[in-house]
């Protein structure tokens, strides 16, 4: 079993557009949707759940049992989370667990929140596992690294896991990309663009991921889309295409179609083409 991770430095590069379309061309494959942020995949691949799991990725410090008020809870709680009457302000406490941990007397203990739900579900293409969080609540890694394992236990028989990333550098981009065999970035052509594609490869070279390259909408920019070229030959990873700015992307998203599915265009072909090398690589791999 092979696993592709495609990530992006920033939002909005077109990553899930890639994914979605890499879904609609692979066989016998399992996706992952890996941004709990923002599962903009679900969009295109319209999932039917079949399953629902909570998700407990925080925990709370409340007071259990009366106790002598010695205050030593409030003395090492740093987000004065417990007051004078040593009651716990449930909204402030970050629920690192020290007042538990200090006091003599077992009078206070943590409770785990539900923080998201991971489902799992089927597409047009094959089985999916996806994730939301709860409103306000933030991104984990460990909610990521719980998507990844439900993935990898519906892939068992199966070639390929497909894993749309997190974007940026933070732990979701961490647990996205562990262990995979490739990883893809898709870059745009922009200052931006190219400072957030030099830091995530960063991060897939400290991991010892393999990388490799899309720069999408290369023709906005062809100066910047060249600076890419050089940056990424510079640091010995492959630019495996450049796709061409097009409204079809937009147009097969509201359609709730990939972008294969949607049209023969030129950006079609080209994230074709960008499979075919994947593909390769992954076999060689």
């Amino acid at each position: 079993m092979k696993q592709i991770t495609v990530i992006s430095g920033k939002g909005g590069t077109g990553k899930t557009t890639v994914t979605g379309a890499f879904a609609s061309i692979a066989k016998d494959a399992v996706l992952a949707d890996c941004d709990a942020d923002a599962p903009d995949l679900q969009l295109i691949l319209t999932p039917k759940v079949l399953e629902e799991i909570d998700y407990y990725g925080s925990a709370t410090a409340t007071r259990k049992t009366d106790c002598s008020m010695c205050g030593k809870c409030r003395e090492v709680c740093r987000f004065n989370a417990i007051d004078e009457e040593i009651r716990v302000n449930e909204p402030k406490c970050e629920g690192c667990g020290a007042c538990v941990f200090v006091c003599p007397e077992d009078a206070l203990e943590m409770n785990e929140n539900k923080t998201g739900t991971v489902f799992v579900s089927e597409t047009r293409f094959g089985p999916m596992v996806h994730a939301e969080l709860e409103i306000g609540e933030e991104a984990s890694g460990k909610m990521v690294t719980q998507v990844r394992q439900k993935a990898q236990e519906l892939a068992e028989e199966r070639d390929l896991i497909i894993v749309d990333g997190s974007p940026g550098i933070g732990c979701p981009v961490i647990a996205s990309i562990k262990g995979v065999d490739q990883v893809l970035v898709v870059a745009e052509p922009t200052v931006s663009g190219i400072h957030d594609l030099r830091r995530v490869l960063e991060v897939t070279d400290h991991f010892g991921v393999k990388a490799s390259v899309c720069i999408n909408k290369f023709d906005i920019n062809e100066d910047k889309s060249k600076e890419i070229e050089n940056m990424s030959r510079s640091l010995g990873v492959p630019v495996l295409g450049k796709l061409p700015y097009d409204d079809v992307a937009t147009e097969a998203m509201i359609n709730e179609q990939t972008v294969i599915e949607y049209s023969d265009s030129d950006l079609s072909e080209k994230i074709r083409e960008i499979w075919r090398e994947v593909e390769s690589s992954l076999l060689e791999g």
